[in-house]
């Protein structure tokens, strides 16, 4: 495994075995859209269908259904695939748009399942900006544990930049520093952002959100050990902002039942 960060930064064509952890379709092709042609080897697992239950999204994106919203979801990823003439194999584990937490065994017991064979996990970092993501953070790291406890090989634990607050204010596409953590930036060439551009037009339902987005560049690093009962490094949770059933308060509490089964 040694180089895969560098191999994925100069674009060079990865063989090893990566799952792609993301909490919703779109985020992995925020993560990692240039490169996915370049791994033969990929499977993406989105841990929820993307549709909340309070429909507020779906009505926006003229679905009738949770049902219809979600699978209106699933056919942009897939159509961003194309997009990015990736062939990566999509698996979902079919949960609620913000109530990831609440399936938290459930996810890790599938996740030991699907993470097994890999030579890297890359996930999104623990920094409260949506509780999906946090619950993705939480529950890679505690199947890497479970398969270390087992006395099994570990795969690598990597993790892309998503969102979070900053000074009271919304940052995008950046991790929260932490010097023990370098990041790697992609190199990105014109066809990699154009394909990622094009990639990114097929979440029509997500265009509200993905316009007041700036663009970002792909990175990558090796997550850092998190403290799961204590805030996540940022403090404040963007989500507590936005009157949603899951505070970070409840994030938390769900957490440590996790952590402590």
């Amino acid at each position: 495994m040694g180089g895969l960060l560098d191999r994925l930064a100069r674009g060079e064509p990865v063989d090893n075995r990566i799952v792609l952890v993301a909490a919703h379709p779109d985020d992995e092709t925020l993560a990692l859209a240039s490169r996915m042609d370049r791994l033969p080897d990929l499977c993406i697992v989105h841990l929820t269908d993307g549709a909340p239950f309070d429909m507020a999204d779906a009505h926006r994106a003229g679905a009738p259904t949770r049902e219809d919203y979600a699978e209106m979801r699933r056919k942009e990823v897939r159509a961003a695939m194309q997009a990015m003439r990736g062939t990566a194999e999509l698996r979902c584990y079919w949960h609620p748009d913000q109530e990831a937490i609440l399936h938290a065994e459930a996810i890790v017991a599938q996740l030991v399942r699907d993470i097994w064979d890999a030579d890297a996990v890359l996930t999104h970092p623990y920094e409260h900006g949506h509780p999906d993501h946090d619950t993705a953070a939480l529950c890679v790291a505690v199947a890497l544990a479970r398969l270390r406890d087992q006395g099994r090989r570990v795969p690598e634990h990597l993790e892309f930049p998503s969102y979070h607050l900053r000074a009271g204010e919304p940052v995008f596409g950046a991790f929260w520093p932490d010097p023990a953590a370098p990041e790697t930036v992609l190199d990105l060439s014109d066809d990699d952002r154009e394909r990622r551009e094009r990639a990114l037009r097929c979440f029509r339902s997500q265009r509200t959100f993905l316009s007041k987005v700036p663009h970002w560049d792909e990175r990558i690093r090796a997550a850092p050990v998190y403290d799961f009962a204590a805030p996540a490094p940022p403090g404040e949770a963007l989500y507590d902002r936005w009157g949603w059933a899951i505070t970070s308060a409840d994030w938390r509490r769900h957490a440590a039942t996790l952590l402590g089964s």
